[in-house]
């Protein structure tokens, strides 16, 4: 099945540089509305669901850390990038306040934005993943409930699985056979990303090794510099 574009909303009152930027974005397969003020802007999103926006700050009729301020209230969530001339510290640091993601001055290198969007969208991606309130889970010849901590392998006796053990299978369950970041993690079970938990989770992954070696189909491989993957090979 073919999978949907992601929807941005691009809102920049210069009308060449936003339809250049458009047709760049579309060009890379997004789906791009244009909205050529900060009202204009509102009342597109109030009418439509985006994955992001893509705000200039300095506008007519309202500028891009109002218009932030109103998407927030109506969505916490969505990510916001936004497009700048100025470089004062003082700019970035109220974007930032009125819950940008992200931040770019204007002129800016179009693949850095892409970059940028990419890696928004796969974090927003991973964060909605990792938050499912899903909690019984099949790993190969293995059964997982997470609520009861229990780990079942083949319908024999459950062995008892301690908390961050648990929480680990279950996030390495919910990525089953995609990647696994280790900020993820740390920030999520361990509440801090640096070098002693991230030993710790290392301890932690050879445990959960043990475990599911009595299936060989089941394997966590580690993805050096980025994180690990639970795999179930057919």
């Amino acid at each position: 099945m073919e999978e949907q574009k992601k929807r941005i909303l691009l809102v920049e009152d210069d009308p060449n540089f936003g339809t250049v930027l458009k047709d760049y974005l579309m060009m890379n397969d997004y789906d791009v509305t244009h909205a050529k003020n900060g009202m204009e802007g509102f009342e597109k999103f109030k009418k439509d669901d985006f994955d992001l926006c893509i705000l200039d700050v300095m506008m007519p009729y309202k500028d891009g850390f109002t218009l932030a301020k109103e998407i927030r209230e109506k969505n916490s969530d969505i990510p916001i990038v936004f497009l700048t001339a100025k470089t004062m510290k003082e700019d970035v640091l109220k974007g930032y306040k009125v819950g940008a993601d992200d931040y770019l001055n204007k002129p800016f290198d179009s693949e850095v934005l892409l970059m940028k969007i990419k890696a928004i969208m796969q974090r927003k991606a991973t964060e909605t993943i990792s938050d499912s309130k899903q909690f019984e889970f099949k790993i190969g010849k293995f059964d997982l409930n997470s609520k009861l901590r229990f780990l079942r392998y083949n319908g024999g006796e459950p062995v008892k699985l301690s908390p961050k053990e648990n929480e680990l299978l279950r996030l390495l369950a919910l990525h089953e056979n995609d990647l696994m970041p280790r900020e993820l993690a740390l920030t999520k079970i361990w509440r801090d990303d640096n070098y002693f938990t991230s030993r710790s989770m290392d301890v932690y992954i050879a445990k959960l090794r043990k475990y599911l070696k009595q299936d060989e189909k089941v394997e966590i491989l580690n993805i050096h510099g980025e994180g690990f993957r639970l795999v179930i090979n057919d």
